[in-house]
């Protein structure tokens, strides 16, 4: 397996806790990723995670202005909050303008803001009920 996120490393290291647990060896995550940095030539797991963290790309940022759509409404928005669990994104975005997340006449739901987990193409697993991503946000174009 080749490792090239953060997301990637940690995936391997429960794998190989799980696989290790099955066969009656049991160790802690940390051991886990431990013995994943090694298999993948670093000294411990410190110098991986550095290693693996300068060049994945930082696609979203605290403060970042966003434009996307919510249970299929538009909206632009800030990101206010931002957490990166397991090679996920988990955004709160305040809305520029409130978005009505209700699709039918007669009713309404505004929200002037919203939390999700997107992945690194910015559309969550948790979709709508005819398929479509919950939450899509759009991938800010980078300079170069």
């Amino acid at each position: 397996m080749s490792i090239e996120t953060l997301g990637d490393a940690k995936a391997q290291a429960k794998a190989l806790r799980v696989a290790l647990g099955e066969n009656g060896t049991v160790i802690s995550h940390a051991q886990a990723l431990e013995l994943v940095a090694r298999q993948n030539g670093a000294k411990d797991w410190n110098v991986l995670h550095a290693r693996l963290a300068a060049v994945e790309p930082e696609t979203f940022g605290l403060g970042q202005e966003v434009r996307g759509s919510y249970l299929g409404q538009a909206f632009t928005g800030r990101i206010i909050a931002l957490a990166r669990p397991a090679g996920q994104f988990r955004l709160t975005i305040q809305f520029d303008t409130p978005v009505d997340t209700v699709r039918f006449e007669g009713f309404s739901n505004l929200r002037r803001r919203v939390s999700g987990t997107v992945g690194p193409d910015g559309r969550s697993v948790r979709k709508t009920s005819d398929g479509v991503p919950q939450l899509i946000v759009e991938i800010p174009q980078r300079p170069g």
